[in-house]
């Protein structure tokens, strides 16, 4: 199955990430000592580790970024091979990780420079096994980009010594972050090596099975401060025999309102296991609880063991979960996790937009659940939140250049949160990057003689029974065009979006029946006010020919979205969106009106596309009551032109 985007929004994207975004992320892995880590680790070059004990991660997830722009923009020369300076650099990069590595395929630069032979130690808390799932998932993403095996060698042998180190462990052997299951996963699937999959299986079917983890966690605590300690002096001996030695300073970490019990939060949800879902076993995690990160990762891992082994019985308390999520833990943004400290999941409704988290990573872990869950269960509401959340929770995690970035996503800002550079912890850029680069990955499906269309994004699309093109506006106007280029019989699946109630297909002029929403659409069942579950396909079974035209029109009004509840903390009840854009009003489009306590005048709102704002965008114009204009921007664009204030939710 082939997919090439081609034109539009998000090709405009991709070639932001593939010409600067990537090149600016390996700019910063360097400057802060990330990448150095790995030469003295391989005994290249003197130094001192610099980072977070889980900074290797960051240079893994740019590795499979990188890779997988390869796959995705191939040079027009060659057909392979974004430039020959991203492969330069990948190449020497895996030359060092191959040297890095130790003899039995252990690789985290941590333990190897600052405890040698210490290995597997706090797995809760200092993410051994996360760092070797992003290293596995960057070897399958360059196999897959050239072909070659150097780095999925190196991805292998890494996953072998887990194999070998954890099989038939117990409960206490589980990962305090998530994502060695859904490396070890996608490598059963390259590789039909059978070990992967059953070790993801019991990572997973042993979590939340331990009925001491209180205390084993304040054990682990303790010896990760103690480590620390052991760290600092080395640097302070390392410092004093070589007085030239500048270490870096990690950037500041992202502004983030916190309320005055965040701290005591905290600590109950890491005691309770609720912080790393290690409080039950999977079936019976019905509600999403904790690091909004590691509880999209568990999910998205359960659903995938769940597709390769046909386990239906782990698929009640994905959907439960899923159905909590979107009815009482998610913003109107799609984003999820709304505790800075937590950097999750609050209480039921719970949803402040100025505390609001919303990490980028959490929305894009959200994304990769319902891709998963989509393919599991062929229902149009996870194809319906994925666009949601790619357009809003996840687009506005990077800016228009591709080298300034949000780490977390409030709904509303009355200053302080700015696009940056870099950060502290800088686990957000790279993994958007190697989700740009990879999108085509989401927008179809096929099995047999079906082929879903998931997203509607101008692409070519080739599988082995049919063969398109499809050209889309979105998501600034509401036009679809899809051209068959093949003879084929095939059953086509269309997702007609939630926020569509009157869209109108046709085949070659003639219109395709579509049965209508029920009288209680729009109805709001949805603490976010949007709602997903509205999502539905429509199929159309033919005989295709080439040249046959599908033409969609998915009418994008602008859409009034009332608050659910009394949202505390919010500048006023209605939310404003068109198509799959949540808008919001910012101080730069708005001088000298208070935008937190304007009140709008609904009936005035009307879209108006600007060639000059933001490189091109559609904007919503209106009147407040008493007479100001007022200019709303899509959400995810806010940011991009200095420091200003922001709000989504906003008065009538």
């Amino acid at each position: 199955m082939k997919t090439k985007i081609t034109s539009g929004f998000w090709r405009d994207r991709l070639d932001v990430n593939a010409h600067r975004a990537i090149f600016h992320q390996w700019d910063q892995l360097e400057a802060s000592g990330c990448i150095e880590n790995f030469r003295i680790a391989a005994g290249d070059v003197d130094g001192f580790r610099e980072g977070w004990f889980f900074a290797d991660s960051d240079a893994y997830k740019w590795l499979d970024a990188a890779s997988r722009i390869l796959a995705s923009q191939p040079d027009p020369s060659t057909g392979s091979g974004q430039r020959p300076e991203l492969a330069t650099r990948i190449d020497a990069f895996i030359s060092l990780l191959a040297r890095a590595q130790g003899p039995d395929g252990y690789l985290f630069t941590y333990n190897q420079i600052h405890f040698p032979g210490t290995r597997w130690t706090n797995l809760q808390i200092e993410h051994e096994l996360y760092c070797h799932g992003h290293l596995i998932e960057a070897g399958i993403s360059h196999y897959q980009a050239t072909g070659r095996t150097d780095l999925l060698t190196i991805a292998r042998r890494a996953a072998d010594r887990i194999v070998e180190d954890f099989r038939g462990r117990g409960p206490s052997y589980t990962p305090g972050h998530e994502e060695i299951e859904i490396a070890l996963l996608r490598l059963y699937q390259v590789t039909d090596e059978k070990s992967y999959l059953e070790m993801a299986r019991q990572f997973i079917e042993q979590r939340g099975r331990d009925p001491f983890f209180a205390l084993s966690l304040l054990k682990q605590n303790a010896s990760v401060e103690a480590r620390k300690k052991v760290v600092q002096q080395q640097k302070q001996d390392y410092l004093a025999a070589h007085p030239d030695f500048k270490p870096f300073q990690l950037p500041p970490g992202n502004a983030a309102k916190k309320s005055w019990n965040a701290t005591l939060r905290w600590n109950l949800s890491a005691l309770s296991g609720k912080y790393f879902q290690q409080h039950a076993p999977v079936r019976k995690q019905t509600v999403p609880v904790g690091h909004s990160v590691r509880f999209a990762y568990l999910e998205t891992a359960i659903a995938m063991l769940a597709r390769e082994t046909g386990d239906r019985t782990l698929l009640p308390a994905l959907e439960r979960a899923w159905e909590h999520m979107v009815t009482r833990r998610m913003y109107v943004t799609g984003g999820i996790g709304s505790l800075p400290a937590i950097e999750g999941f609050g209480n039921d409704y719970e949803l402040d937009p100025e505390y609001a988290y919303a990490e980028t990573c959490a929305a894009l872990g959200s994304m990769f659940w319902n891709w998963e869950m989509a393919q599991l269960t062929g229902d149009a509401k996870y194809s319906d939140l994925f666009e949601w959340q790619l357009y809003n929770a996840a687009a506005v995690g990077m800016g228009m250049d591709g080298d300034t970035y949000l780490y977390n996503n409030p709904l509303t800002c009355h200053g302080g949160v700015t696009r940056k550079p870099w950060y502290a912890v800088p686990c957000c850029p790279s993994n958007l990057s190697r989700t740009w680069a990879d999108i085509g990955k989401y927008l179809f499906s096929s099995r047999q003689n079906e082929l879903w269309i998931h997203q509607y994004i101008s692409s070519q699309h080739e599988t082995e029974f049919a063969k398109l093109e499809l050209h889309s506006d979105f998501p600034w106007n509401e036009n679809v065009q899809i051209k068959i280029k093949s003879s084929a019989e095939f059953a086509l699946h269309l997702r007609l979006p939630s926020w569509c109630p009157n869209p109108t297909v046709k085949v070659n002029g003639e219109e395709v029946g579509i049965a209508p929403l029920p009288p209680e659409y729009g109805v709001n069942r949805s603490a976010s006010s949007f709602d997903p579950r509205w999502g539905r396909i429509v199929t159309i079974s033919r005989t295709w020919k080439p040249n046959d035209q599908v033409s969609m029109l998915l009418p994008m009004p602008i859409i009034v979205r009332p608050a659910f509840f009394n949202i505390r903390g919010a500048a006023g009840p209605i939310a404003i969106s068109r198509g799959p854009l949540v808008y919001c009003l910012e101080s730069t489009d708005n001088p000298n009106v208070d935008i937190f306590n304007i009140k709008i005048d609904a009936t005035s709102l009307h879209p108006t596309f600007d060639a000059s704002l933001l490189g091109g965008v559609m904007k919503i114009e209106g009147k407040s009551q008493d007479g100001h204009p007022l200019t709303f921007i899509p959400y995810h664009l806010w940011g991009n032109r200095g420091d200003s204030t922001m709000t989504v939710w906003v008065g009538t």
